[in-house]
């Protein structure tokens, strides 16, 4: 989740748009994301319900499968704001384990 943000922090849409080594790291950050969100345990989810566990999963396979393109609005959106509204419940989660 951190590296996502780290490579557009102060960035626009625009610069993200035009840069396409950081379009592929930000994708990849988010295909690592889904992909381990896949593998936490179904009595983690279950006790925490307020993260969005299927989109957060759900996200990695949206990518990997877009094989027309990826919707970079999407991608933008993500860690602009999908990682930012679900992280402090994650950090939680991982300072209880």
């Amino acid at each position: 989740m951190d590296a996502a943000e780290e490579f557009v922090n102060g960035w626009t849409f625009e610069d993200f748009a035009s840069d396409r080594k950081t379009q592929f790291a930000v994708i990849r950050a988010l295909e690592i994301i889904g992909e381990a969100t896949k593998n936490i345990p179904y009595e983690v989810r279950v006790k925490y319900p307020s993260i969005p566990w299927k989109d957060l999963a759900g996200i990695r396979d949206k990518l990997i499968h877009a094989y027309f393109g990826v919707n970079l609005k999407v991608v933008w959106l993500s860690v602009k704001e999908g990682i930012p509204e679900a992280k402090p419940d994650i950090k939680r989660i991982l300072d209880e384990m």
